[in-house]
């Protein structure tokens, strides 16, 4: 399994070696001790060790005196710098974005034609799609946009990418401004389970308002879990000359 003739160190071989098992899930509910890994690779306790320290290291492991060694489960950040592709966030971690499309029709209206300025008997494209970092759920997403302007995503794939890229694609249509509202929420029990949320978990549930011009595009909630997500913000200038557009006192 190793190569005893290469020039990479042995410890270098099994670092590689073990990223690979761990992208494959081979030990997500048992990390081995440094006796397994020390007989599975026949090598010495101090290879091991350098292995797992240059492991640990990279933030991929967490040692603890009577508890072993244990996965740590990368975090997905964000940067709240205006407009955002969850799909670009999880690519630039290394993992496969797709997105299961668990609804994509037309609708009426009545429940958002306030946020997209429609009446409430006017169409909509409902779009509801579950997304993926790797093999697990991280968002739901659910989407309104008017007929008039987006009826042609009823025939895009909506199997991986931003819905932003498909209106480009699809409805020549570009997102020029728009909102967003973050709250933590406990999910419904439904929601929970699509999500395969643990139950000491919440949700960062995002509204999202976009435009066309002066044509309200897409009204989105999302449900992020929380457990494999977070928001990170950043500022310049004097503390005493800041002002948020994004943040509002509830």
């Amino acid at each position: 399994m190793l190569d005893r003739s290469s020039p990479l160190p042995l410890w270098a071989q099994i670092v590689a070696d073990l990223r690979n098992r761990l992208a494959a899930g081979e030990f997500d509910t048992h990390f081995p001790t440094d006796e397994e890994l020390t007989r599975y690779y026949d090598v010495s306790r101090h290879t091991v060790r350098e292995a797992v320290r240059r492991l640990q290291a990279d933030g991929l492991l967490l040692r603890e005196r009577g508890r072993g060694t244990m996965l740590i489960r990368p975090e997905l950040e964000q940067p709240l710098q205006g407009m955002y592709s969850l799909a670009a966030t999880v690519r630039s971690k290394g993992l496969e974005e797709r997105s299961e499309v668990l609804a994509c029709k037309l609708s009426t209206a009545e429940e958002v034609a306030m946020q997209l300025g429609v009446a409430k008997d006017e169409q909509v494209v409902y779009i509801e799609r579950l997304r993926f970092a790797g093999d697990e759920p991280l968002a739901l997403d659910r989407s309104w946009l008017p007929a008039d302007l987006a009826r042609g995503l009823l025939d895009a794939d909506l199997s991986s990418g931003s819905l932003y890229d498909s209106l480009v694609q699809y409805c020549n249509l570009r997102v020029t401004n728009g909102w967003e509202r973050i709250r933590p929420l406990n999910p419904s029990v439904h929601d929970r389970e699509i999500l395969r949320l643990p139950s000491t978990e919440a949700v960062f549930a995002i509204e999202r308002l976009t435009w066309a011009g002066d044509r309200p595009l897409e009204w989105r909630i999302s449900f992020i879990r929380g457990d494999r997500y977070c928001f990170r913000a950043t500022w310049t200038g004097p503390v005493g000359n800041l002002v948020s557009s994004a943040s509002q006192l509830l």
